[in-house]
């Protein structure tokens, strides 16, 4: 008997009569004057039609004379056809290898069946339109909680950025940068005022656009459940990983500034020391090694930001999640994040520039004057009001590309969607074979 579990060998059965290890029944005598037979020999037992000896082969090597030999073994391949049907080959019924009248084989198949989408997006490994469709279904489907988030944020930033501007912020030096009559005091102070209302606009702008992206992150993982979130519920869950989220950002800003200057200060002391043509160059060839190591790191720690605030991960922790999903996809994480940034902005750019061009024919000096500085309260309000509509576009789109580019990431490593699909009440969810993953 085989002891493989669920199989047993013919005539072995329990229902036969004889257990392992039983004795046999002893044979019965034979009747005296009759020749005692073999058990070995057929005797009735065996069946009165047998077949044809044309039809036995020999054992290798002992064909018999006329005997026709044995067919050869199959070759590699799809395996012999199966038995021809009406009109061609297949079987009956119409599968079969594509003969006139039949369907080729799996084409009474459906395919796999479509994924569940309790959601914006469906559960399963998603393509590039997938992940840009989901972040716009976001903002058409919640776009109340969108917009009260996007609206409140923008307008907080700008305002704070118009009075900085308009009362605190010197940019009348900046005029020195264009005069070549200037001298060295002159224009290094207009390089220092420059690069204070720069960065102080930039941290205004930053502390928005990460606030803005902690509330949306908690309402793009709703959304991908199907679930409404509101202006309150979202504050409540991403208010306690806010410091965390500040500082990561502010770590990777500082990390970028780091390998920016490691890269260009063998140029300026080249250029300090007396040459400041080959510094100059190998500045710019520092400062362009550094701009790739950069981009690089950016992208690599590019998913820190929801790891952070959907798993409530510290900073380093969110930092190594981060790598370990973009790792072996740095290129297709990378562009998509691209192409997202692309359609926004040009999105934001087809109402921000015409409002800049508005708010310097309000300012009074046109075009000219706008190209020389002269901004007024008039501009900076006008120009204002374009940020905050430019903004509400940017915000939604950036931040929920994101987010659904690590909840992809982490379908494809970690099988995600299973627990999705729980989480969204799904009972019977399947990825379906891999070979539905989508191309990307």
């Amino acid at each position: 008997m085989n002891d493989t579990p669920g199989w047993a060998s013919p005539g072995s059965a329990p229902s036969d009569g004889h257990e392992p290890g039983a004795s046999r029944p002893a044979e019965p005598e034979q009747p005296a004057g009759q020749p005692v037979q073999d058990p070995q020999s057929p005797g009735t037992k065996w069946s009165q039609v047998q077949p044809p000896a044309g039809h036995w082969s020999a054992p290798a090597g002992q064909q018999s004379p006329g005997q026709s030999p044995p067919p050869p073994p199959p070759g590699p391949g799809w395996g012999t056809p199966p038995p021809a049907g009406p009109g061609g080959y297949g079987p009956p019924g119409g599968y079969g290898y594509g003969a006139p009248g039949h369907s080729a084989w799996g084409a009474g198949w459906g395919g796999p069946p479509p994924a569940a989408k309790p959601g914006v997006i469906p559960l399963r490994p998603l393509g590039v339109g997938e992940i840009l469709d989901g972040a716009v279904s976001t903002m058409r489907t919640y776009w109340r909680t969108v917009l009260g988030i996007t609206l409140s944020v923008a307008v907080v930033t700008e305002v704070l950025a118009v009075l900085l501007q308009g009362l605190a912020l010197d940019t009348t030096g900046a005029d020195a940068l264009d005069d070549p009559s200037a001298t060295l005091s002159e224009v290094t102070r207009a390089l220092g005022d420059t690069m204070l209302n720069s960065t102080v606009i930039f941290l205004i702008s930053m502390i928005g656009t990460v606030t803005a992206t902690a509330l949306l992150t908690t309402v793009t993982s709703r959304a991908v459940l199907g679930r409404p979130v509101t202006i309150g519920e979202a504050w409540r869950d991403a208010r306690t990983q806010l410091p965390r989220l500040f500082g990561l950002i502010g770590l990777l800003i500082l990390i970028g500034a780091v390998v920016v200057g490691v890269g260009i200060t063998p140029g300026i002391l080249v250029a300090l020391g007396g040459n400041a043509d080959s510094g100059a160059g190998l500045a710019a060839f520092g400062g362009l090694a550094a701009f790739v190591v950069v981009l690089w790191l950016m992208v690599r720690f590019s998913l820190a930001s929801p790891a952070l605030m959907l798993e409530k991960q510290g900073i380093r922790k969110a930092m190594g999640r981060s790598a370990k999903l973009v790792r072996g996809t740095w290129w297709r994480v990378f562009g998509i994040q691209l192409l997202a940034a692309i359609i926004a902005n040009i999105v934001a750019a087809l109402v921000v520039i015409p409002f800049s061009f508005i708010a310097a024919a309000a300012n009074g000096g046109g075009v000219s004057g706008l190209m020389e500085g002269e901004r007024g309260w008039t501009f900076l309000i006008i120009s204002g009001i374009g940020s905050v509509i430019g903004s509400m576009i940017t915000f939604p789109i950036s931040a929920g590309v994101t987010v659904l580019l690590y909840i992809d990431q982490r379908i494809r490593r970690e099988a995600l969607d299973l627990e999705l699909a729980r989480a969204a009440g799904l009972q019977d969810h399947s990825t379906g074979p891999a070979g539905s993953t989508p191309r990307s």
